[in-house]
């Protein structure tokens, strides 16, 4: 089973948006698939219009009062399930804190699914904190989205300090851009230097209005816009990505 998390310390730079196309195209390449929505803002269970089962089924799973089994749900799709958020994970800070070990307590969490998932991709909130420290620990892969900016520049090297400080192997952080202008030269510039000597996967994700309409669709880019240019970019970064963890 590979865990593999979507984060960046700032938003809305196509985090969410990518974590439900990847995982919908993991689940059509034929692999048993996982999403675990652990960011308050549940961007992922809307687009997959999954509601929780439970009432602060996040703080029982964290707190291991309730079995994974019993916070899952199917998705409309074959071999995609949803672990959906719910208003406890705001609060899930203070309720990691409380827990023994509480930097190792998602991957302990994870451990009991690696016969059910051949991939569990976890939505994150932006921020540094005690569960970010989790969703690393427990990552075999953090994938971070890049908008080539100079505020995203910055966001990138922060994080890449983030993992030095707190010893998280360097080789788990791969980046992609998002949100790509070709037209605009700052875009090919910053994307040209960060290309050099860092971890960035060769495809990248363009600046196009059809990922804007996967919150109109509740859908995945290759379900309602399969042929659409968005799609082919996705599809092609999922198959580099894939290559890269089946290897």
């Amino acid at each position: 089973m590979q865990v593999i998390s979507i984060y960046n310390l700032k938003g809305g730079v196509g985090k969410t948006s990518s974590c439900v196309n990847f995982a919908y195209m993991a689940a059509k390449d034929g692999f048993n698939t996982l999403i675990w929505d652990l960011d308050p803002q549940g961007a992922a269970s809307f687009y997959y219009k999954a509601k929780p089962k439970h009432k602060s089924a996040t703080k029982k799973l964290v707190k291991q009062s309730m079995e994974l089994d019993d916070a899952i749900r199917a998705t409309d799709y074959y071999h995609l399930d949803i672990i959906p958020a719910d208003i406890s994970s705001r609060k899930i800070d203070l309720i990691l804190d409380d827990a023994k070990k509480s930097k190792k307590q998602l991957k302990r969490i994870l451990k009991d699914l690696s016969s059910d998932y051949d991939f569990v991709f976890i939505d994150s909130p932006p921020a540094f904190s005690l569960l970010a420290d989790n969703i690393f620990n427990a990552s075999d892969m953090v994938f971070m989205p890049v908008i080539p900016t100079t505020l995203s520049i910055r966001a990138f090297q922060l994080v890449r300090e983030y993992f030095e400080k707190h010893g998280i192997p360097d080789e788990k952080l791969m980046c992609f851009f998002t949100m790509a202008d070709m037209r605009k030269s700052i875009h090919n510039e910053v994307m040209a230097e960060l290309y050099k000597n860092n971890k960035f996967f060769e495809y990248y994700i363009p600046n196009l209005s059809e990922v804007e309409k996967m919150g109109i669709h509740l859908a995945p880019l290759e379900v309602f816009a399969p042929s659409s240019y968005a799609n082919t970019c996705y599809r092609a970064l999922w198959g580099e990505i894939k290559e890269g963890l089946l290897d």
